[in-house]
């Protein structure tokens, strides 16, 4: 909670990030290594719909979106159950590029990351 007492931009932010963190799991990957190298997260925006308060139960779903070469968008949709309504909270797309921290240098898309983002990306069905 922040001094407006609902859910501050920073705590979003960290949701935003274990999202990712369980999404990527879920893949068979970490951000360490998504089959040949890490991710970097390279932009952030989040559009703001509803407060969350204390005690909501947030929903994340999350999909794969704008698939490029060595880059891809990550699209969030938070929301919560309120009075027997579901609630959009907010909207958050994060830009992750791949990247080999060794060498220091960005990597294409690896093809065992890139068929399952491909498989689950919006544009895909």
């Amino acid at each position: 909670m922040n001094y407006g007492n609902h859910l501050g931009n920073d705590h979003l932010l960290s949701i935003i990030h274990e999202t990712r963190v369980q999404w990527l799991n879920a893949l068979g990957c970490t951000e360490l290594d998504v089959g040949g190298c890490g991710l970097i997260m390279a932009d952030v925006m989040i559009a703001y719909k509803n407060e969350g308060f204390y005690g909501d139960d947030l929903l994340c779903a999350v999909f794969a979106d704008e698939i490029q070469t060595s880059s891809f968008d990550v699209l969030y949709r938070l929301s919560t159950q309120r009075k027997g309504e579901r609630l959009l909270i907010a909207e958050a797309k994060t830009g992750m590029v791949c990247f080999d921290y060794q060498a220091r240098k960005i990597m294409p898309v690896p093809e065992k990351l890139l068929n399952k983002l491909r498989s689950i990306s919006p544009g895909s069905n």
